[in-house]
């Protein structure tokens, strides 16, 4: 039976708290990048836009594109100890030893850093070739958007298919079974369907257009980590008392 009143293992009050605020800052993060990049460059609705469109917006907001794919970037690499603060708060001593747990952490770094490859490529490859297409003629437009398109299409592989929707709907998935046993039955269920919407993207592999499947997917995990935080805020409180 899930605990409902009951302390993960003899992890004390403090570690419990931090655990909830880390879960609630990697919650609320994703708004920076949400606001800063949908105003900059139409983030995330305009993954897929053609150069023509997004090269330009990447040169007119440069400054606004870099910062918020920076804090993109801190989002997906804080997925990481998110993780692994979840599999050691919300699990006893026995259960931090058992594979799952193990392989929640190891799967979130892989996650973490197949999400940063991803996120490079705004970072490093996006703002040359925007600079390259302000001034160059049809002939060179049409070499750089051929270019635009391989590494948008290469780095989207790595970071939203790989990293977000394969390797991090496979880490929360480990993470709710190591769980299970300390977490309430519903956010239990809850991260069990939370990890079936994060992996639905993977539709695109087989040639399905998966729309706007990476966002629902994103906006699932952070209301399972903004849920998740509660439950150990809560805890941490009744452990004070």
């Amino acid at each position: 039976m899930n605990a409902v009143a009951g302390s993960p293992g003899a992890t004390g009050p403090g570690r419990i708290m931090g655990a909830a605020v880390l879960l609630a800052v990697e919650g609320l993060l994703i708004f920076v990048p949400a606001v800063v990049l949908g105003q900059a460059v139409n983030w995330p609705q305009g993954l897929d836009d053609p150069a023509a469109v997004t090269l330009p917006l990447v040169a007119e907001n440069e400054t606004a594109l870099r910062l918020g794919y920076l804090a993109y970037l801190a989002y997906s690499l804080l997925f990481l100890p998110v993780i692994a603060a979840l599999v050691t708060v919300l699990t006893g001593p026995e259960g931090r030893l058992r594979p799952v747990a193990r392989i929640a952490v190891i799967l979130a770094a892989v996650s973490a850093l197949a999400r940063g490859v991803g996120i490079l490529r705004w970072l490093t490859v996006m703002p040359a070739l925007a600079e390259s297409w302000a001034g160059a003629d049809p002939a060179l437009r049409q070499v750089l958007s051929v270019q635009f398109q391989a590494v948008n299409d290469y780095g989207g592989g790595i970071g939203e298919l790989l990293g977000v929707s394969a390797l991090g709907s496979a880490a929360v998935a480990c993470a709710v079974i190591a769980t299970r046993e300390l977490a309430p039955t519903w956010l239990t269920w809850f991260g069990a369907a939370v990890a079936l919407a994060s992996a639905l993207p993977l539709a695109e592999l087989a040639g399905v257009d998966a729309g706007a499947l990476t966002s629902v997917g994103v906006a699932a995990v952070q209301l399972w980590f903004l849920a998740a935080a509660a439950v150990l805020a809560t805890r941490a409180r009744r452990r004070h008392r």
